[in-house]
């Protein structure tokens, strides 16, 4: 069975590391490399970097960053935001990055995923999609940070993006995002039937609570955490601790 994983997640916007509300207004909460040292001292399982920055076309931003955590960092490295295309991954591979999150150039050219894992494996491939809930009750799949309505359902996306070579999906709640009022535990469920690679949990953590019902309660592989680490005491290694007590097993370090 896979050991669970807890991973920090943060958000880039013009260098710094900032915090979202649902998708929309910000705080900024430090820096990128200072953050990741800290995180590295805690024993996070990996680290996940999104790049919300949209003023910019290129991915250069997020390499750099990438050879500066890489001094201080010694887990792996998740890297997205404004991954267009193959070259854009490579990119990032070649430049630090263990795995890279697609998201809206998934919902455009699925190939681009096929080529990725090809060339670097499929472990190397994040699909992230980004998820409300809609006036049906079902969930509506967003793209370019939430601002566009997917013309797909969110499973099978799911599906498409797992036949075409995704190894994990990072399944984010808009909703939740930044409200630390728990994690939405039926699009987690959706996501973890809709497909048989491993599924990380985002959006809403507040407490240890909200990670132990996720965990028990969806069967997602790991959970990312933004405002629980950068707004309480909270801490991977404190939150680990916390977890094992209720039968999760984690990475040994």
């Amino acid at each position: 069975m896979l050991k669970r994983r807890i991973i920090p997640v943060q958000l880039l916007l013009d260098g710094r590391l900032v915090k979202t509300v649902r998708f929309g207004e910000w705080r900024d909460v430090g820096d990128p490399v200072k953050s990741s040292a800290v995180y590295n001292s805690q024993y996070a399982d990996e680290l996940i970097f999104l790049n919300i920055d949209r003023k910019g076309g290129s991915v250069k931003p997020l390499a750099d960053l990438l050879h500066a955590v890489s001094e201080v960092c010694f887990m792996p490295l998740c890297v997205g935001g404004g991954v267009r295309s193959f070259d854009d991954a490579a990119y990032l591979i070649q430049n630090g990055a263990d795995k890279v999150v697609i998201n809206t150039a998934a919902y455009c050219d699925p190939h681009i995923l096929s080529r990725v894992a090809e060339r670097f494996g499929s472990q190397a491939v994040v699909v992230g999609i980004d998820a409300r809930l809609g006036a049906d009750g079902g969930y509506v799949a967003l793209s370019n940070c939430g601002r566009d309505i997917a013309a797909v359902p969110v499973e099978e996306h799911m599906r498409i993006c797992e036949a075409a070579g995704a190894g994990e999906f990072l399944i984010q709640s808009v909703d939740r995002d930044g409200t630390m009022e728990g994690f939405d535990l039926p699009l987690l469920r959706l996501a973890c039937s809709a497909g048989k690679v491993p599924v990380i949990g985002c959006g809403g953590s507040g407490q240890y609570n909200h990670l132990k019902e996720a965990f028990l309660e969806t069967g997602v592989n790991a959970l990312a955490c933004g405002s629980l680490f950068n707004f309480s005491d909270s801490n991977p290694l404190r939150a680990k601790a916390f977890l094992s007590n209720y039968g999760l097993q984690f990475k040994v370090v």
